[in-house]
């Protein structure tokens, strides 16, 4: 469930020749920085209430507020929202009507069509599927704490986790996945098409597509003590 089709509509993106060749999917994430670079430089672009670097390309109608920070080279679609307090680093494709909120950063990521990344969220080095969706301050974590590079949770043919390769990598999120409240996804997790991360869950590995991670953690109710004062 590696292979790029397995994960994306890539109809959903202008971008889908960054995935030529690919047998893996994370294997775009190298490819990035010379992609945008490859486009030359963008036209002019009029004037914004938004810091917006030399090379970042802005689709018609797409609204940036007020605060939002694009360093670039980035790449943004039409009818989009850039929401104040939004960063958007380096090495970055946002495509068509898509939703980059208020304290969300995002670096060396590719966005399909209709993803949102609305609230407090990081996005680091991953691919975000048509209509992916993630909930307010979920995380993609990038890098392991420890030495090496990221693996993923599956067996290869020694018998061993996938090495990728990547001292760097976050996610892939399947299209229309959805990626609870305050989750954290660690390097290296692959989400299915139209899967579920529930909310506050620590996740780590792969989770097949129309599949859900819930969190069951247990809770303890109990009666409040009166204090001496009352």
């Amino acid at each position: 469930m590696f292979r790029p089709a397995d994960l994306f509509d890539l109809a959903q993106t202008e971008h889908a020749a960054l995935f030529d060749g690919c047998e893996r999917a994370w294997e775009v994430l190298p490819r990035l920085a010379a992609y945008i670079a490859s486009r030359g430089q963008p036209a002019p672009s009029t004037s914004r209430p938004a810091h917006i670097g030399p090379l970042v390309w802005i689709g018609e109608n797409t609204v940036i507020e007020e605060g939002a920070r694009i360093i670039g080279p980035a790449i943004i679609g039409r009818n989009c929202q850039i929401r104040h307090g939004a960063y958007i680093r380096e090495n970055v494709i946002v495509g068509d009507n898509c939703v980059v909120g208020n304290s969300c950063e995002l670096k060396n990521s590719v966005l399909f069509n209709g993803c949102q990344v609305p609230h407090f969220n990081y996005v680091g080095d991953s691919i975000l599927g048509h209509g992916a969706h993630l909930g307010a301050g979920s995380i993609l974590s990038n890098v392991k704490s420890l030495p090496g590079t990221v693996t993923v949770d599956t067996v290869d043919a020694h018998g061993g986790p996938l090495d990728t390769g990547l001292r760097k990598f976050g996610a892939l999120i399947g299209d229309h996945a959805e990626i609870g409240c305050n989750a954290v996804l660690n390097p290296g997790s692959i989400i299915g098409r139209r899967a579920v991360i529930y909310p506050l869950t620590n996740w780590r590995g792969v989770l097949p597509a129309d599949m859900i991670a819930k969190n069951r953690a247990a809770q303890e109710v109990v009666t409040r003590r009166k204090s001496s004062t009352s």
